[in-house]
């Protein structure tokens, strides 16, 4: 006569499973390890986290470029305006010593 003994163990991540089978021969264990697919979880997790990180650095460094063109302008903007108030000053500064 042959006996079966079934155990199940479920963690939320693996499913065991032990079968013990014994007969006038002898005893046969069977153990099956099933897992619940968490791995490729984290490794598509990660995949878009880098991705996502890579992106950011991209988009980073155009934004400082951009930053940068701004700030040059501005600053050609301030040296034409000092240099038109120079003038202007120039200019009163003659009409001052013509009169």
């Amino acid at each position: 006569m042959t006996e079966e003994k079934i155990t199940e163990r479920d963690d939320g991540v693996t499913t065991e499973r032990t079968v013990e089978r014994s007969d006038d021969a002898g005893k046969t264990v069977i153990i099956e390890r099933r897992g619940g697919g968490a791995g490729w979880v984290i490794a598509i997790i990660l995949i878009v986290a880098v991705a996502g990180g890579a992106y950011f650095l991209s988009q980073s460094g155009a934004r400082e470029a951009v930053e940068t063109e701004a700030i040059t302008d501005a600053a050609e903007n301030v040296g034409e305006a000092a240099q038109q108030v120079g003038d202007a000053a120039q200019d009163a500064a003659d009409a001052v010593d013509g009169n």
